[in-house]
């Protein structure tokens, strides 16, 4: 049966991967609708090429630009804009599965919508996990949705589990291992850190990223995240999570049972590895990603992360074990503070003390509803946001 999806975010990085794993199994699956944000020329080349239903674009001026332009090359794809269009698409009864790849908090509401749905849901949007951790969880249980992990890191603890996912202790697990590369600042001098520029923390050593998550991978909030991501998917209590620096980006992650064995997932760091393995399921099916040469790999290294120089994995551990509402005012912060470097506003060591200052702040909310969460999230925001000012 051909399978019907939904893209949420189709011109980022997971987005664009996804449509070329789709792109070599036509026989399999058919693109429903797709969502861009600011990439209106990138969205337009998609529509041409996979003739979805529907596309969504973050605004009204967005979607009359793609309207013209697809009008023009003769698609039938029909335009919609704004929030509630990407609630629309993720829910709509024609799509079987949604592959969440909207970055930030941004994609929450949608992916959420979607497990109310009870849709199949290709999970790489950690911010889900980590602003609403619990309500999305219980949510997709009550809906019956199924969420398998796309971030990489992840994939792998999926992969290497034992097949009966259940309670991790009744399975022997005695811990879960994730991998980070240590980005591209693993061994700069820390004296140097202050004047690390944006186009210097972007280029990421190993994986092709966006902007955003690429500076999360060189302060190592993105790991923190993961973290917190995991905890959730894999019931996984926060002192049985560990972290190790592997710079190759071959071991993608590990599980550590109670008879001594580790078992590791390892592979090309390519994005559409763990695409097509969850868009495959329960088969393996090809994702254009090069093969594993052994040979040719010099050494695989790993070392323990240094919270001096990655302060912002120790804030996330830190979320993480206070649970709560906790990891959202984090994410918030970490959100406002990489725009605010990337914008050329604060220096690369002030992410960590936006975060820092903005957990500190006395800010509530409930987080057992989508309304409570945003109203932290947005307080978290406008916390966060004071302090860039002041810093600057």
């Amino acid at each position: 049966m051909t399978q019907s999806l939904t893209i949420l975010g189709s011109t980022g990085s997971i987005g664009s991967s996804t449509l070329d794993v789709v792109a070599r199994h036509p026989e399999r699956f058919r693109i429903f609708a797709l969502s861009g944000h600011r990439q209106t020329d990138k969205l337009a080349e998609q529509c041409l090429s996979f003739r979805p239903q529907y596309a969504v674009t973050a605004d009204a001026a967005q979607a009359a630009e793609l309207r013209t332009h697809l009008a023009a090359a003769g698609c039938p794809t029909e335009v919609l804009h704004g929030a509630q269009a990407l609630i629309d698409i993720a829910t709509a009864p024609e799509t079987h599965g949604v592959m969440a790849a909207i970055v930030g908090a941004a994609g929450l509401p949608p992916t959420l919508a979607a497990a109310r749905a009870g849709k199949t849901i290709y999970l790489a949007n950690k911010e889900t996990l980590v602003v609403s951790g619990s309500l999305f969880m219980q949510t997709a249980e009550q809906a019956g949705a199924h969420i398998l992990p796309v971030d990489s890191e992840h994939n792998a603890i999926y992969q290497v589990l034992p097949p009966n996912k259940g309670y991790l202790k009744h399975n022997g697990v005695e811990s879960i291992i994730l991998t980070a590369s240590g980005g591209p600042f693993l061994h700069t001098n820390l004296a140097h850190f202050p004047a690390i520029t944006p186009a210097q923390a972007v280029k990421h050593p190993n994986w092709q990223m966006g902007r955003k998550i690429s500076v999360d991978s060189a302060t190592m909030m993105n790991k923190g995240l993961e973290l917190i991501e995991a905890h959730w998917l894999f019931g996984c209590p926060p002192e049985k999570l560990e972290t190790v620096i592997h710079p190759q980006s071959v071991v993608h992650s590990m599980v550590r049972y109670t008879d001594g064995s580790v078992l590791a997932q390892l592979g090309t760091p390519d994005m559409r590895t763990p695409i097509a393995y969850c868009l495959g399921l329960p088969e393996r099916i090809a994702s254009g990603t090069a093969p594993l040469d052994f040979a040719s790999l010099a050494a695989l290294t790993f070392e323990a992360p240094d919270y001096r120089r990655f302060p912002c994995l120790e804030l996330a551990y830190q979320a993480m074990q206070a649970g709560g509402g906790v990891p959202c005012v984090l994410n918030a912060a970490n959100e406002i503070a990489v725009a605010a470097f990337l914008d050329g506003r604060i220096r690369f060591t002030d992410i960590a003390p936006v975060v820092r200052h903005t957990l500190e702040q006395d800010i509530s909310g409930s987080h057992q509803s989508l309304e409570g969460l945003l109203a932290r999230d947005a307080a978290a925001r406008r916390a966060a946001t004071d302090y860039v000012e002041r810093l600057g």
